[in-house]
């Protein structure tokens, strides 16, 4: 191999090493001891410690008085600069797009505004008999699973907002319009703040409750790994309840 080759892969190798120190951050690691950061990002102790002075040279990380290592304030400026020119258009609907064609059924996002849900992007189903919502248009945050959801993790109290909460997701059948049936996810954004929800729709004829229960784990798993990816950070390998549960923190 030609020196400038061994150079290259050399210094590849070291940017991946320092990304995955700063990557070996969570929501609620305010600080990281030597010894922590080498055990999550699988790097020998030494190796990391060298990472770390030199993410803290450029100000990524900081060492505490007591040894251990926090996030600097490049990294916020870095976040700063990613929420400001995030669209989420570009996220979410490749996402309804998806679970569109996996369950042959219409998907939304939807975001609360005052005391309405409002549609803010939309992919319809492929069938010739579907559910179709015009994006913009509002409907009561009260009646339908999307909605109910956007309450739940929002903090209203008692039923069927609890259940709601715990189970991960809401089912409307019939509930806006008798001839609708839905189930819906929450949809958080940095910090785990609620954005919105995004369901899954369809004439009450095919969404049964039975087949609404076998969509929820599906619309679970959409909106975590969505959340994820709109607060930047990486999903965890978490499935089924625990999975929808993991990403509210009230």
């Amino acid at each position: 191999m030609s020196q400038d080759k061994t150079q290259e892969t050399s210094g590849v190798t070291a940017v991946v090493r320092a990304l995955r120190v700063l990557e070996a951050f969570g929501m609620e690691d305010a600080q990281l001891s030597l010894a922590e950061l080498a055990r999550r990002t699988g790097l020998h102790k030494t190796t990391a410690l060298r990472m770390a002075r030199t993410l803290a040279t450029e100000n990524y990380l900081v060492q505490r008085e007591d040894g251990n290592w926090r996030l600097g304030r490049a990294v916020g400026w870095l976040g700063a600069c990613y929420q400001a020119t995030f669209d989420v258009h570009e996220v979410v609907e490749p996402v309804l797009r998806e679970l569109s064609a996996k369950t042959g059924e219409s998907t939304s996002f939807y975001v609360r505004e005052g005391n309405q849900r409002t549609c803010l992007a939309r992919v319809n189903g492929p069938r010739t008999i579907r559910h179709t919502v015009r994006v913009g248009v509002g409907f009561p945050l009260d009646l339908g699973a999307p909605g109910r959801v956007i309450l739940a993790y929002g903090g209203e109290a008692g039923e069927p907002y609890e259940s709601i909460r715990q189970s991960g997701y809401a089912m409307s059948l019939g509930e806006r319009d008798p001839e609708v049936s839905s189930v819906a996810a929450p949809i958080f954004g940095l910090h785990w703040r609620l954005l919105g929800s995004i369901c899954i729709s369809g004439p009450t004829s095919r969404l049964s409750k039975k087949k609404l229960l076998e969509l929820a784990q599906t619309i679970m798993q959409a909106a975590n790994q969505l959340s994820y990816a709109i607060a930047g950070n990486r999903a965890p390998t978490l499935t089924g309840q625990g999975a929808a549960k993991a990403t509210w923190h009230p």
